[in-house]
């Protein structure tokens, strides 16, 4: 559901007991492997990747193509070399890429599209990570005697800096039908488009359909070990592999990783909600927290940040205090913070974490 109606939130003021283990919020790529991809892990059949052998890699990627509505997929170690591949699969160096100014792509790949493609980027200051076609369209220019030209537009859905926001259909759906207009491909970094999928109550393949290639996460909330899926035309991921293969993706007996991932696949997207259910849940105890600035109405999926400046207190200043009892919690500079959610943590927990926070806001306040 992309809503949900204003829940009554009760916070217990008095400090929990001591925890056994951390409630871990920092994010969701700190999910452990359930029974169930470890023992498909045990029993995966393997063979040569890079061969194209390996039966249980295969698997994946076939079926990772018919969830996304594409024809090919690529499985490669990490959503960065896959975002990465794709860009140089898509363009020649020299090209400019259009992208959020806080897309991941730009901000935490080390400078990949230029040290890698020989690309230039071209941003687009947002409120909310989402791209408008009005916009783009003032920066995609053609070649010529001085420039290149664009020759990538990409997009992130859900969009991780903005807080997990996540692109409305008619939106990507203009960008798409626009750019082929003046012939230039689109890229979705779909780190996390299961969560988009699952905030829109669309199927995946769906979210995925406005864009030549998308590239997910298997290890984020979808919980599995390790790696990613590029996803796109035939010949797209035929170029892709082989830059897979250039940046040293080309993994051998992968399948024991494989085995893991198509089991996330097909059993964690029906868990995404209530990770959904419970950021909502922490964005609306945090609003009545003193001290803390926070929207719960922009919490979309399962990624929140907040302002704990009136607290007093810095990000890292809290994020260590919450450490000392047990929560943990990413502070990212000044007085910004981010929780997200995921299978790693019950809603008896994210209550537990919110009585933690609320102790000590309160006593700094006091």
């Amino acid at each position: 559901m992309a809503g949900g109606g204003k829940m009554k939130v009760t916070l217990n003021r008095q400090l929990q007991k001591p925890m056994s283990k951390f409630i871990d919020l920092r994010s969701d790529t700190v999910t452990k492997p359930t029974p169930e991809m470890r023992q498909a892990m045990f029993e995966a059949e393997v063979g040569d990747d890079v061969y194209h052998e390996d039966p249980t890699v295969n698997r994946l990627e076939q079926r990772a193509a018919e969830i996304m509505g594409k024809e090919a997929a690529v499985f490669v170690p990490s959503g960065t070399m896959g975002n990465q591949a794709a860009i140089k699969a898509h363009t020649q160096p020299g090209d400019e890429i259009i992208c959020d100014d806080r897309s991941h792509i730009l901000l935490y790949e080390m400078g990949g599209p230029a040290n890698l493609s020989g690309c230039l980027t071209r941003t687009i200051e947002t409120k909310d990570g989402i791209l408008h076609w009005e916009e783009v369209a003032k920066r995609v220019r053609g070649s010529s005697d001085h420039f290149r030209g664009t020759g990538l537009i990409s997009v992130e859905n859900s969009h991780n800096v903005a807080g997990g926001r996540v692109y409305p259909s008619e939106v990507l759906e203009e960008i798409y039908y626009k750019a082929h207009e003046v012939g230039v491909p689109v890229h979705m970094d779909g780190a996390r488009v299961f969560n988009a999928a699952a905030y829109l109550g669309k199927p995946v393949r769906e979210v995925a359909a406005p864009a030549d290639s998308v590239t997910f996460c298997l290890s984020k909330g979808l919980g599995a070990p390790v790696g990613s899926v590029l996803t796109g035309t035939r010949e797209f991921i035929k170029r892709a592999r082989l830059v897979r293969k250039s940046l040293g993706g080309g993994m051998r007996q992968a399948g024991v990783l494989a085995a893991a991932g198509l089991v996330a696949l097909e059993k964690s997207p029906a868990d995404l909600p209530a990770d959904h259910a419970n950021a909502r849940y922490l964005g609306e105890a945090l609003a009545e927290m003193p001290g803390i600035a926070i929207d719960p109405a922009e919490v979309e999926t399962n990624i929140l940040f907040f302002d704990c400046g009136g607290t007093g207190m810095t990000a890292a200043e809290l994020s260590a205090a919450i450490r000392e009892r047990g929560v943990l919690a990413n502070g990212l500079g000044g007085t910004r913070m981010r929780f997200v959610t995921h299978h790693d943590v019950t809603r008896r927990e994210c209550e537990q974490a919110m009585g933690v926070f609320l102790e000590i806001v309160t006593s700094k306040a006091a």
